[in-house]
């Protein structure tokens, strides 16, 4: 068989219409009519969709039958496909590095939409570089190097969970660490979880059993990553661990005469706890921790004898092949004022409702700061949906515009529940959209029709307004609502409780995002490479993503993500070995002006530095790149 890659030069160039992405504003026929006679050039072709099967088998067989060795596509953005056209010239038998992507998409079609014969030349000069590149591609081999058969998992909610049994029973080490005293995460403030509605906490604690009893997997509460270092297969972490605080032998003992008290985040502060604390009942440690962000360091006396409680943090060092980020999310926490949200006692969030229902007594009447509640109002979409210029921006200077997906359905499982429980309740349910997406989710808006919640309409530029009730009232809330329908009739409704549907935040890593140096979406949560295409990796590798630190997600979501995740984790480390690109990044020395931005967005930790040279007889900085860490 002749060696195609050291044959004469014959090129394939592939123009793809990306399903009109590029060939609405791109005459694409024309470019390739262009290219066909370029020098070298033996293929000139276009396609609908170069990446799907057919447009493959097209490149297969030009590579097959017509003796391609070289092969240039104009298409989307080559972090998208550039691997799926390397396969397909493995598939026919090329070296898969002799070949390159010209991103005709992002760098023509979609900033040129409205000058289509300057966009179709921009096109044919985009292809010919390409061109001029395949000339004198070589054929290369990956780098092989040994990887570590182990996966770090940042996060004890669901997520880190079950990515973290799912990665273990695959036969791979684990190392799981959680910043809180306790695993569980969100889904512990739960009751039931839809569309089930199986018990929150039972469903949690059997995860939790399997992690636990997993030999595979080692767990580190109270931990936070300080530093990481190194790459796909070796990655170097740095965790910090703080001590729980109290002796196992002691700590009942140690917790009872403790007298310092805070209100308990846990509760949504319904509740206090003491500084030493378990997070509930059955939680995961047992053992108490305390609180060190707000213990005030004074003795505590037990049996006569005073201590002072100290923190002894521990630094732990491990190499890991790879890194699953399953940071969770915070929900949203009204303004003060918004919706009279922080003024007006009677205006709660879900969250805080449902931990309310959760801590009363069986057969206990509803009532709220000390009064009975027969009438609520339940608004959604507080925190999600907002509108830039009608709603403030939150503290980065953005507005929540994103659907925080749960909370429709969350509301309506609430009012079912509060139906079900009290059925003397006239709920009033105040809704911009019902997004009930979710499998069997629109159930429960039927349920709720049918249980008589009753149903107002708002446009997000006009939400609802909630103000305190003039004594003598009735209630002790009244919500002003233009209710759109009834064609914009202005309803008054009094009221025991408002309930706000708060939406899903993005938890606050700024540290851990800098340090693993992956992306963020302009939602500020983390960003995936492509929604659809690679759902849960980031644009470093080894690194990604599982659950609601992606985005809004519920549970059900948020575990398919992790095993998602941990699928890919496993598929990378499983053979002891990953595959690095045979490239290494040069500077040039006449352009570059040392303004370090390249080491920052650098996934590798010293690959390129910042260095004083003589150029010219001057003394400047420059970057400089170490090929050994590139």
């Amino acid at each position: 068989m002749p060696n195609k890659e050291k044959d004469e030069i014959k090129i394939g160039v592939y123009t793809c219409y990306c399903g009109g992405n590029i060939s609405d504003v791109v005459n694409c026929e024309k470019v390739a009519k262009q290219l066909e006679n370029f020098p070298d050039v033996a293929v000139s072709r276009t396609y609908m969709a170069m990446c799907s099967d057919i447009g493959q088998s097209l490149i297969e067989e030009d590579i097959k039958e017509n003796g391609i060795n070289r092969v240039v596509i104009g298409a989307c953005a080559p972090s998208l496909h550039e691997q799926t056209f390397r396969g397909t010239l493995a598939r026919a038998g090329l070296n898969p590095y002799l070949y390159y992507h010209v991103g005709i998409r992002e760098q023509d079609s979609w900033v040129h939409k409205g000058d289509c014969e300057g966009a179709t030349e921009k096109a044919i000069r985009l292809m010919a570089t390409g061109i001029a590149k395949a000339r004198l591609l070589d054929p290369l081999a990956p780098i092989q190097l040994t990887a570590e058969k182990h996966a770090l998992v940042i996060g004890g909610g669901i997520a880190g969970l079950r990515s973290a049994y799912d990665i273990a029973r695959r036969g791979l080490q684990v190392t799981l660490i959680e910043k809180s005293p306790f695993l569980g995460g969100r889904v512990a403030q739960l009751d039931t979880l839809f569309p089930t509605n199986e018990n929150a906490r039972e469903t949690l604690h059997d995860v939790i059993r399997k992690v636990v009893e997993h030999p595979n997997i080692t767990i580190f509460t109270q931990s936070q990553v300080t530093q990481v270092s190194g790459y796909v297969g070796d990655y170097h972490i740095q965790v910090q661990q703080n001590s729980r605080g109290v002796d196992d032998l002691k700590a009942e003992e140690v917790m009872a005469a403790c007298q310092q008290s805070i209100p308990n985040e846990f509760d949504y502060g319904l509740t206090t706890r003491k500084v030493i604390y378990r997070a509930y009942a059955g939680c995961y440690p047992n053992t108490p921790a305390v609180d060190w962000d707000n213990y005030d360091g004074k003795p505590i006396t037990v049996n006569g004898k005073k201590t002072i409680l100290e923190n002894h943090p521990n630094s732990l060092d491990f190499h890991v092949g790879a890194i699953v980020v399953a940071t969770g999310f915070d929900p949203y926490e009204p303004r003060q004022g918004e919706y009279g949200y922080g003024e007006i006692p009677e205006v709660v969030t879900l969250p805080a409702l449902i931990r309310h229902l959760n801590l009363m007594e069986e057969g206990a009447e509803l009532e709220w700061n000390g009064h009975p509640v027969r009438d609520i109002a339940m608004v959604h979409c507080v925190g999600s949906r907002e509108i830039d210029g009608v709603h403030e921006p939150q503290e980065d200077g953005n507005v929540n515009d994103y659907c925080s997906r749960v909370c429709c359905t969350a509301n309506l499982h609430m009012a079912n529940t509060l139906k079900e429980n009290f059925p003397g309740l006239n709920i009033y349910n105040l809704y911009e959209d019902i997004r009930t997406y979710g499998r069997d989710h629109e159930k429960y808006y039927q349920d709720a029709l049918i249980q008589m919640v009753r149903f107002l309409r708002f446009h997000g530029d006009d939400r609802p307004n909630v103000k305190k009730a003039e004594p003598g009232d009735s209630h002790p809330v009244m919500v002003e609502i233009r209710d759109h329908l009834t064609k914009g009739l202005e309803i008054e409704i009094p009221v025991d409780l408002v309930v706000l549907a708060v939406g899903i935040m993005p938890r606050e890593i700024g540290d851990l995002v800098k340090m693993l140096k992956i992306s963020r979406g302009v939602d500020r949560f983390l960003a995936e490479v492509h929604p659809k295409l690679r759902p849960v990796e980031t644009a470093v590798p080894g690194i990604v993503l599982a659950g609601t630190a992606q985005g809004p997600m519920n549970v059900q979501e948020s575990s398919a993500a992790a095993s998602a995740a941990a699928a890919k984790v496993s598929a990378l480390l499983s053979a002891g070995q990953v595959k690095l690109e045979p490239f290494v990044a040069q500077v040039d020395l006449e352009k570059c002006q040392g303004s370090g931005d390249c080491v920052e967005v650098c996934a590798y930790e010293d690959a390129i530095s910042v260095q004083e040279m003589t150029i010219n007889n001057q003394v400047v900085q420059r970057a400089v790149v170490t090929p050994a860490n590139c």
